[in-house]
């Protein structure tokens, strides 16, 4: 029982980092990024009105999904939106049978299944301070 706290903190830190590096690397080239998505998708069913926004606020939710859960602040809702988030990649890689994509988008997801099923263990984490009194 005693590895089972540091277990789940270092994959935590693990989603975290992987998340929070998506967004930082995106960011400085936002536009880019939200353009190339948006041609990525240009001869799929999607229309250019949702995955050009979609493009542009995915590197925000990494990056804040990846800011929380790597601090333990509200944790659980972070697992919540990073799954949310996987998933919406996964219908995206299927539309333009990107298959290659949805190996590392079923990870994430399958970590995220993870730490929200034994969040129990979350013994090193700011929700921990502030919220639970055991």
């Amino acid at each position: 029982m005693i590895n089972k706290p540091l277990s789940y903190f270092l994959l935590r830190l693990a989603v975290a980092m992987s998340m929070l590096g998506h967004g930082l690397v995106r960011l400085p080239k936002i536009d880019a990024f939200a353009e190339g998505m948006a041609k990525q998708f240009e001869q799929s069913v999607l229309p250019a009105q949702l995955v050009l926004p979609f493009g542009y606020v995915l590197p925000y939710v990494e990056l804040l999904v990846g800011i929380f859960m790597l601090a333990g602040l509200l944790t659980k809702q972070a697992i919540v939106v990073g799954a949310v988030t996987m998933i919406v990649l996964i219908f995206g890689s299927s539309m333009i049978e990107s298959w290659g994509a949805i190996p590392s988008q079923l990870i994430h997801i399958l970590c995220f299944v993870l730490l929200l099923s034994y969040q129990q263990y979350d013994n090193y984490s700011l929700d921990k301070v502030f919220f639970r009194k055991s």
